[in-house]
C-alpha cells in the first residue's frame, strides 16, 4: 500500500526523518568545531611557551615543528614535585583552569597571596631544549589577581632554575591603556636575567614602585599609575615559586640535573 505524502503518517515520517538528519548534522558540526577549538588552543599554548623560552619563531619558521622538536610537556604533582606518567597528548590537552575549580582535583592555598582561591593539584610545565639537546629553560605557568582581573602568563627559568629567561603575559582584563604594559616587551624585558630566589632560597623577586635600585638582581621597575597590576604580578610570582607552587618541583629537578 502506497503511503500518501500528505497523510498524517506521511507527515510524521517526514518530520522524524528531517529531525534525525538535522541532529546528525549538528552533532557532526559540533565535533568538527570541538576539534578545531582544541587545535587552536594547542597552537596558542605552543606559541606562548616558545615565546617565553625566548625561542625564535619569527619569519617563515613552523612553530609547531619547533615545538615538537624542542619542547617536552610534563604534568607534575604540585605537592610532591613528581612528574605524572602521562602521554604527550594528554598533557597538551590538560585544562588547569577546569582542574582548579574541581574540588576533587584542587585545594585552597594556605597562604593565598596570588588571590586565586583554589589551586589545581596538577600543573603543566615545559622543558625546552636547544639544538644540541641540552636543557635551555623550563617554562611554568603563573596566574593571579591584578587590579580587576586574573592575569595569566608564563615564566621561563634558565638551567640554574633561578635566573629568568623571559616572561609573557597572554590574558588579563586590566584597565585598557594602563594595564596594556603587560603585553609590551619594553616592560617584560626588564625581567630578563633577574633572580627568583635569594641566597637562602626564598622568593625574592619584586616589582618596585619608583624603580629598582642599580644592582638589584631581583627588582623589576614598576609602571607609574599601575601599582596594583604590578603588585598582582609580583604576588603571582611569589606564590607560584613558593612552597605551595613550583619550589618542590624545582628543587627535585635541580638535584636530578646535578
Amino acid at each position: 500500500m502506497a503511503l500518501k505524502k500528505d497523510s498524517v503518517m506521511g507527515t510524521m515520517i517526514f518530520t522524524v526523518t528531517l529531525c534525525l538528519l538535522c541532529s546528525f548534522m549538528i552533532t557532526g558540526t559540533a565535533e568538527l568545531l570541538k576539534e578545531r577549538k582544541l587545535v587552536k588552543k594547542r597552537d596558542e599554548l605552543k606559541r606562548y611557551v616558545l615565546i617565553a623560552s625566548d625561542t625564535d619563531i619569527q619569519g617563515e619558521k613552523d612553530f609547531r615543528a619547533i615545538f615538537e622538536k624542542s619542547v617536552t610537556p610534563l604534568l607534575i604533582d604540585i605537592e610532591s614535585g613528581e612528574i605524572e606518567p602521562k602521554e604527550r597528548i594528554e598533557v597538551m590537552d590538560f585544562d588547569e583552569r577546569m582542574a582548579a575549580i574541581n574540588p576533587d582535583k584542587s585545594r585552597k592555598p594556605k597562604k593565598d597571596t596570588a588571590r586565586i582561591r583554589s589551586r589545581a593539584d596538577e600543573v603543566r610545565v615545559f622543558k625546552v631544549f636547544n639544538e644540541q639537546g641540552e636543557l635551555s629553560s623550563v617554562v611554568m605557568p603563573i596566574y593571579g589577581k591584578g587590579l580587576w582581573s586574573i592575569i595569566y602568563g608564563y615564566v621561563a627559568l634558565k638551567p640554574d632554575f633561578n635566573t629568568i629567561e623571559n616572561v609573557v603575559f597572554y590574558e588579563h582584563g586590566e584597565t585598557p591603556g594602563i594595564g596594556d604594559f603587560l603585553n609590551e616587551t619594553e616592560w617584560t624585558d626588564k625581567f630578563r636575567g633577574k633572580q627568583i630566589f635569594d641566597a637562602k632560597g626564598k622568593v625574592a623577586l619584586k616589582v618596585v614602585k619608583g624603580g629598582a635600585k642599580e644592582g638589584d638582581v631581583s627588582g623589576v621597575d614598576a609602571v607609574s599609575g599601575a601599582t596594583m597590576t604590578g603588585r598582582g604580578v609580583q604576588r603571582s610570582i611569589q606564590f607560584w615559586f613558593g612552597d605551595e607552587g613550583f619550589k618542590t618541583f624545582l628543587d627535585k629537578l635541580k638535584a636530578s640535573e646535578a
